[in-house]
């Protein structure tokens, strides 16, 4: 385990938890070059630790290792590892630029590393279940707001939440990314703290990204429609809810989100959906996304067979949430912000 900060600490957790529960996996070591981190893991896990990587791998041969150190440190990290052959679960974003990205790619294909990147949504049971209901969506509403801490303060909000979404959304469409709008401001921080985002995709798909880590409520939810159908998904309560909308022809946005909301409550209390409409909570299957994650993770590397999230994934989205950055840059340089 590489890095014993707040992330860290969770993949930690998950690693002894599977230990513990007879998953063939051994918790070898943990790294951090901050000592108190490092003692601190050491103390509640029972493992070597370590304040470099260089002294962990001289005191025996590890098979892989998580990565959850700050961005800027991930191309070193895995540049180090890779080169003594062990397997990489990295943290996102994949790196803090698309050469330190590139490295990596480049690494992880020469040397046979299985490089799987930690875009946790995908294991989200919810994101799971959409995928097989799947019907050319062809507009999304996202909404990723969080309240103000200070974890993850060396990226900016689309590095740190929005990616998430930008990462599923690319492969809930399928197709390239054919123009980028995006706003952005910092408020607590140095970085950008909100950003809206729009993008459309060459197959005409339009999304809307909203991200805030200065927000008074948690909120984790895409809505999407696709023909015939109106989806909407919460990451936290890991629900799925799909309405025919064939009934709700016609209305505005503002009416189907009062439905949505109405039929929603509906379906929590065991209720009826409004005449004519076609309304069902798809059965979701519930888990920890983490601990999913590590479980999907160990299994590519003992059967060597392509992570679920590659590394060429990780590059694509750090890409993306590199070119909106660059269109908030623009837009504060227009406006005068």
């Amino acid at each position: 385990m590489v890095g014993a900060g707040a992330f860290g600490r969770n993949h930690l957790r998950v690693y002894r938890e599977l230990e513990q529960a007879g998953f063939p996996v051994e918790l070898a070591a943990v790294v951090d070059r901050d000592a108190d981190a490092m003692r601190a893991a050491v103390a509640i896990y029972g493992v070597p630790g370590y304040r470099s990587i260089e002294d962990c791998l001289g005191a025996g041969r590890l098979d892989a290792a998580s990565v959850c150190v700050p961005t800027v440190h991930h191309a070193a990290c895995a540049r180090e590892l890779m080169a003594a052959g062990v397997d990489l679960l990295i943290e996102k974003p994949l790196a803090a630029s698309l050469a330190d990205a590139d490295e990596i790619v480049g690494l992880a294909r020469r040397l046979g590393c299985v490089v799987q990147v930690g875009h946790l949504e995908r294991f989200n049971p919810a994101v799971r279940a959409v995928r097989e209901l799947l019907n050319r969506p062809m507009f999304f509403e996202v909404h990723r707001l969080s309240v103000f801490t200070p974890r993850s303060l060396d990226v900016d909000v689309v590095l740190d939440l929005m990616i998430h979404d930008l990462d599923i959304v690319m492969k809930l469409v399928g197709k390239p990314v054919r123009e980028v709008r995006a706003v952005g401001l910092p408020v607590l921080s140095r970085k950008v703290d909100i950003a809206n985002v729009r993008l459309e995709f060459e197959n005409g798909c339009v999304a809307n990204f909203t991200a805030s880590r200065v927000s008074t409520e948690r909120v984790r939810k895409i809505r999407f429609f696709q023909p015939h159908q109106y989806l909407s998904l919460d990451f936290a309560r890991q629900d799925l809810l799909m309405i025919d909308v064939t009934a709700a022809a016609g209305m505005d946005m503002a009416q189907l989100a009062a439905l949505v909301a109405a039929a929603g409550r509906d379906a929590g209390a065991g209720g009826h959906p409004s005449p004519g409409m076609s309304i069902r909570k798809v059965p979701v299957e519930p888990g920890e996304p983490l601990r999913l994650e590590i479980e999907s993770f160990l299994d590519a590397v003992r059967t060597r067979r392509e992570p679920v999230v590659t590394v060429e994934d990780g590059r694509a989205a750090l890409a993306l949430a590199l070119e909106i950055n660059a269109s908030i840059a623009e837009h504060a340089r227009r406006t005068g912000l």
